[in-house]
């Protein structure tokens, strides 16, 4: 009998430590304020997940992790490194750059929403995520454990913290940032200002796709890549004028963000400046903005080509590619 009540006693202390275990506390994480320019739009951050120092460092952990894919192979940074801007020149995939504003994501716009709904499509259907591996992981229940109080992980926190992560990559620092800032003392040369006055003037017609701070409205264009354009946005929402529309891209840091468009067909920004300049094609979904498609395009000279190429560079921002708290943790 005292050898059963030992068994039942060791029993039930083993289940109180598995328990005691189980439900680990944790400090309140620390919270984390992100600083944007003045002239950036509002960053609406939602408060089912505010942005901590433990969240990101979680988040930028499984960003680079290749835990995340079921077959254990690519992780987000697999299509999206920091030399190219967050991006890959084999992948095309849309650079993860200022997507703390948008409100649709892929090229063909498939998810809508927030940064938190396009992480939770990651997490369970790009990668389709095997929660048992990241559960296997002691370092990464604590980690769990420190941004969101519980170290029983879950494919919704996986989200949150990939989403924090991604709204930290914040492109900010280049030279157009800096000659518009009057303290800094930076300014344009003279072929990057006439390039300038060509992109947002109706010469270049750029700046309405690609205006304002972001340099992306975020929306569906249809620019005259071919007379007889593929699906696009029509494969969302089934409705035919969407043929051929893709979502536009940001040109920010654009100079290291090849290849261009929505299939990669060129290579480098000289190959697009001619395209808008004299390879514009019509179609039946052609967008209005792309008002010069009659005659194929700007019909651009080679100084103002040069100017404009010119003025794009200064988009490239070399501090957010180099940024050590954005790099790989691994």
């Amino acid at each position: 009998m005292k050898k059963l009540k030992l068994l039942l006693s060791t029993a039930i202390c083993l289940v109180i430590f598995q328990n005691c275990k189980k439900e680990k506390t944790y400090p309140d994480p620390t919270p984390y304020s992100m600083e944007v320019p003045s002239y950036f739009p509002i960053l609406d951050i939602p408060e089912e997940n505010p942005m901590t120092v433990e969240g990101i460092a979680l988040g930028r952990r499984l960003y680079y992790d290749p835990i995340m894919d079921k077959n254990g192979v690519n992780s987000c940074s697999s299509c999206h490194n920091t030399a190219s801007a967050f991006t890959t020149a084999s992948s095309n995939s849309l650079a993860h750059i200022n997507l703390a504003w948008g409100k649709y994501f892929l090229w063909n716009g498939k998810v809508e929403g927030s940064l938190e709904d396009i992480m939770q499509f990651e997490v369970d259907v790009f990668f389709q995520t095997d929660l048992s591996k990241l559960e296997a992981s002691e370092e990464l229940k604590d980690m769990f454990g420190a941004a969101f109080g519980s170290n029983l992980i879950s494919s919704e926190n996986a989200a949150k913290a990939l989403a924090q992560f991604a709204r930290l990559l914040t492109s900010k620092d280049s030279k157009y940032d800096k000659a518009i800032t009057p303290q800094s003392w930076v300014y344009l040369n003279d072929s990057e200002q006439r390039g300038y006055d060509i992109f947002f003037s109706e010469k270049g017609d750029c700046f309405h796709c690609h205006g304002g701070p972001l340099f992306t409205d975020g929306l569906f264009h249809n620019n005259g890549l071919d007379s007889s354009p593929s699906s696009g946005r029509e494969g969302i929402t089934k409705n035919n004028l969407d043929q051929g529309k893709y979502k536009t891209p940001t040109l920010r840091n654009v100079e290291l963000t090849m290849p261009y468009m929505h299939d990669g067909r060129f290579q480098t920004l000289e190959e697009v400046i001619e395209f808008y300049s004299t390879g514009l094609k019509s179609s039946t979904t052609v967008d209005p903005l792309m008002k010069n498609v009659e005659r194929g395009g700007l019909q651009l000279n080679s100084q103002e080509k040069s100017d404009l190429l010119n003025f794009l560079k200064t988009l490239t921002d070399t501090t957010f590619t180099n940024n050590p708290a954005l790099s790989n943790p691994l």
